[in-house]
């Protein structure tokens, strides 16, 4: 039942998955959401660790875009990088 009322529950991050930099990675993913929603997609922030390691989603459009993995590298991962000097690097989770 936990499970089931965890899926529900989607938007919120596991505590294990919301590292000391979470909140500044939180409201950088805003600024980044822009290019993805201009092409009909969307960033959902997944968790990150203590060592700066991003976990994200991407949602919509996005979601199976054969161009996401260079999204990901080059727009996402770089500008998270300049926006929260913390962050170390950013995964796709599926």
């Amino acid at each position: 039942m936990k499970a089931f009322l965890k899926w529900f529950k989607k938007d919120e991050v596991d505590p294990a998955e919301a590292g000391p930099l979470f909140r500044e990675v939180k409201d950088a993913i805003t600024d980044v959401q822009a290019y993805a929603r201009s092409h009909g997609g969307e960033i959902q922030l997944v968790g990150v660790s203590d060592e700066g390691d991003v976990k994200i989603k991407l949602n919509g459009a996005c979601n199976g875009c054969p161009l996401s993995d260079i999204t990901l590298r080059q727009g996402i991962e770089t500008q998270l990088k300049q926006l929260v000097p913390g962050v170390r690097k950013v995964t796709q989770v599926l």
